[in-house]
């Protein structure tokens, strides 16, 4: 990709900022334009020769209904106002968040999403936001990621700890998604201006080795992260295991028309990408880790996973972030490809929300920002993204996630569970692979491998199980 060429392929994709940022908390943060949006703006712009103009922020369910549900808070309400109109002057496009994993206090302590009249206050709420600001939303993403106030939280226990209740917590799955079909219904019932849509956490990977039970392993986590929740939303129905067993459905609590509800369409799907994973069976940890760590690998989340038939493994001789993740940059593309192939057409326009792409340790010898090399990186991920698009798959925006929000997260959760080995540290910084700059939809020639999806055939192979990306 040439500085400040747009790939035709790329010239209807919305560019833009998110960040966990509540307009409705006190004091309101500044609705301007901070540091991470001008450097992806820049970046953005030199790469694309495109602005980066929408800006979507969490509006904060908690500070507006603190006390419960139909009493609102007035002076929460005005600093929605102030940032929405804020944020148009400056020439940005607006658009919210109604929930970042937060629930109000009273929902919370009756049970949270365990309990279903959490989707019907949900619906509620959207309501209200839609009738009020619905003039003004370019977009309407109802949660950040369904997977964690569901499956991190009550099935986990991951975040907040100690709330986990195994697979008794799969209702929160059923609920979240209610919640998500009722308050699109809502928001169009206002007549609100923006899309409408909801957020996953995308997950992808490859398997470790060439055994095909690690080819299992890695069908079954797209199964329980991707599938869990993709499958009811554009299916209808919920995810069924190898088993012929529907784990959702097996808590009983799905109830006539809720899945017609789950299923309402969405405008678009917003795919919250991280880093790919690594994934083995089982019996195989002890092929892909030495035998010293084998056991110890297992953390608390791995010994969940496990039991559902697959863990996660450091990748080989791959650069890594601060956080621990590796630096993958097909490992998008490739995601996207997987959900193409099991979904097709049922899939509505996508919006990647990248929160891989910031990282705090890009800094040059000489301690400044490594602006060359973070532009080589969101390059390279574009390029292979630019591929899947001119081959079909219609993505309508691309968001950078602020480098700054859930730190907390970040180094306390991804690090030790997405690479799996505690005691895991990252290798010396490589050069940065030719496959970053040579490879992809700009480069001068074809990247060999056949697609993952149908009709995809400009896909990129995989990485190698061992060393994938490095150079």
């Amino acid at each position: 990709m040439s500085d400040g060429f747009l790939h035709e392929s790329l010239r209807d994709v919305d560019w833009g900022v998110a960040t966990a940022d509540t307009i409705a908390a006190p004091p309101p943060p500044p609705p301007e334009r901070g540091g991470h949006f001008r450097q992806w703006t820049d970046d953005i712009r030199q790469l694309t020769g495109v602005a980066a103009d929408t800006h979507r922020m969490v509006v904060g369910w908690p500070q507006l209904q603190p006390d419960g549900p139909g009493s609102w808070d007035p002076e929460a309400l005005d600093r929605c106002d102030r940032a929405l109109d804020s944020l148009l002057e400056q020439g940005l496009r607006p658009s919210l968040t109604l929930l970042h994993r937060s629930l109000p206090p009273w929902l919370d302590a009756a049970g949270g999403w365990l309990a279903r009249d959490c989707a019907e206050h949900f619906a509620a709420y959207a309501a209200e936001l839609g009738r009020r600001f619905g003039d003004r939303v370019e977009r309407w993403i109802t949660s950040t990621d369904l997977a964690g106030p569901t499956l991190a939280d009550h099935v986990a226990g991951m975040y907040p700890p100690g709330r986990g209740i195994g697979l008794a917590g799969l209702p929160t799955v059923h609920h979240i998604l209610l919640a998500n079909g009722l308050a699109a219904q809502a928001l169009r019932a206002a007549d609100v201006h923006g899309r409408i849509g909801t957020t996953i956490t995308l997950v992808g990977g490859y398997p470790a080795t060439d055994d095909p039970y690690d080819r299992l392993a890695l069908e079954r986590l797209e199964s329980w992260t991707n599938r869990l929740f993709l499958d009811p939303l554009l299916l209808g129905e919920h995810m069924v295991t190898e088993d012929d067993v529907s784990p959702v459905e097996a808590t009983g609590c799905v109830r006539p028309g809720d899945m017609e509800v789950i299923a309402t369409a969405q405008d678009l799907l917003g795919l919250s990408w991280h880093t790919p994973f690594r994934v083995t069976a089982p019996e195989n940890l002890p092929r892909v880790l030495p035998s010293a760590k084998c056991q110890s690998a297992l953390n608390d989340v791995n010994r969940l996973l496990v039991g559902l038939g697959f863990a996660i493994v450091p990748f080989d001789d791959v650069e890594t972030t601060a956080y621990g993740w590796p630096i993958v940059p097909e490992g998008l593309a490739d995601a996207v490809a997987g959900l193409y192939e099991l979904y097709g057409d049922r899939l509505p326009p996508l919006s990647v929300v990248d929160n891989g792409m910031g990282d705090l340790d890009l800094v040059d010898e000489t301690g400044h920002s490594d602006d060359a090399r973070r532009r080589a990186l969101l390059r390279a991920r574009l390029s292979w993204l630019a591929r899947l698009v001119a081959a079909g798959v219609e993505v309508c925006g691309y968001e950078y996630w602020s480098v700054l929000d859930n730190l907390e997260t970040k180094f306390r959760y991804t690090r030790l569970y997405v690479m799996a080995v505690p005691d895991h540290e990252p290798p010396p910084r490589p050069p940065i692979p030719s496959d970053w700059l040579h490879r992809g939809a700009f480069a001068d020639r074809t990247a060999p491998g056949a697609g993952r999806a149908p009709g995809l055939s400009l896909v990129p192979a995989a990485p190698r199980a061992q060393g994938a990306g490095a150079s």
